[in-house]
């Protein structure tokens, strides 16, 4: 596994990491998974106290038992459920996050969280209150660094702008460029990690039969399958060969992929050691398309 360093921090994060939303809520199996991707070198796991009502927390928690020198938890904050356990409200209030990171780490059987991660953000909201809330956690210890986890530019923009942010998770894929536009330069030039979610844009590009994806026609979206099927070898399947799109952009931290089952886990680990595209094929697949951009939130 090779790792890059998250700017801003002292943190180096693997190159792909464990998106743990996907967990079913099976304690052994889930341990099972978490267990071998911690064995390939995998150290940064990522989750939300909104998943499976925090249960998702919890189960990562004690499958991290015992491992918590050697790896990375990132967790989120700003959807609060409601007192009935149907549906949420989004509350990025200051005294919201103070009460919600208790709750978080008790779950996740720890006493810091490495990364807290803002879910979601709108430029309406208390943003100063969002930042002095984290900054607070941060004095005490309680976490070690601080993001967000949001796809609208004006507001990664604010964040980039007014705080000390060290990273943004956002949905970047060989379907979903649009941060390439202004948002991945911006963060680059601020020094702020970006981990990218999504890199399988849902297994669209593997699917038999393809379907409309963001503004582009299934028709668009089967050319890119062709040219994906030319660069997949016998070494590097065609999710290993679409990841290493993604992380051949040098201002992509880390890729967190949402892992359900071992034969998944195996094949995005097999992206470890399969070959790196070279230049032309990274121009070649990036060619197929033209590349999308955001139409709303732009600042």
């Amino acid at each position: 596994m090779k790792y890059r360093k998250l700017p801003k921090s002292s943190l180096s994060i693997s190159e792909i990491s464990f998106g743990c939303m996907s967990l079913e809520h099976e304690q052994q199996h889930a341990e099972k998974l978490i267990h071998k991707a911690c064995d390939f070198g995998v150290n940064y796991f990522d989750t939300a106290d909104l998943y499976q009502g925090g249960n998702n927390e919890a189960l990562l928690g004690v499958a991290l038992q015992g491992k918590r020198k050697d790896v990375l938890i990132a967790t989120k904050v700003g959807n609060q459920l409601n007192s009935d356990g149907k549906g949420w409200r989004w509350n990025p209030s200051k005294n919201y996050i103070l009460e919600a990171v208790e709750r978080s780490l008790k779950r996740l059987k720890t006493d810091y969280i490495d990364i807290y991660q803002l879910h979601g953000g709108t430029i309406d909201d208390p943003i100063d209150g969002v930042i002095e809330a984290f900054e607070i956690l941060k004095r005490q210890g309680k976490i070690k660094q601080y993001g967000i986890s949001s796809i609208r530019p004006n507001v990664i923009a604010e964040y980039a702008r007014r705080s000390d942010i060290v990273s943004v998770m956002l949905q970047y894929n060989i379907l979903d460029r649009r941060p390439e536009e202004k948002v991945l330069p911006q963060l680059s030039s601020d020094g702020i990690g970006v981990v990218a979610r999504g890199a399988l844009a849902k297994g669209i590009t593997i699917k038999s039969t393809s379907i409309d994806y963001l503004d582009y026609n299934h028709k668009y979206v089967d050319l890119l399958k062709d040219k994906i099927n030319v660069f997949s070898i016998e070494e590097r399947s065609n999710i290993q060969t679409i990841v290493r799109w993604v992380l051949h952009n040098k201002m992509v931290t880390s890729a967190v992929i949402g892992i359900r089952n071992i034969e998944q886990l195996d094949e995005i680990l097999g992206t470890i050691n399969s070959p790196l595209l070279n230049q032309k094929e990274y121009k070649a697949l990036s060619n197929v398309l033209v590349p999308n951009r955001y139409s709303q939130h732009r600042g």
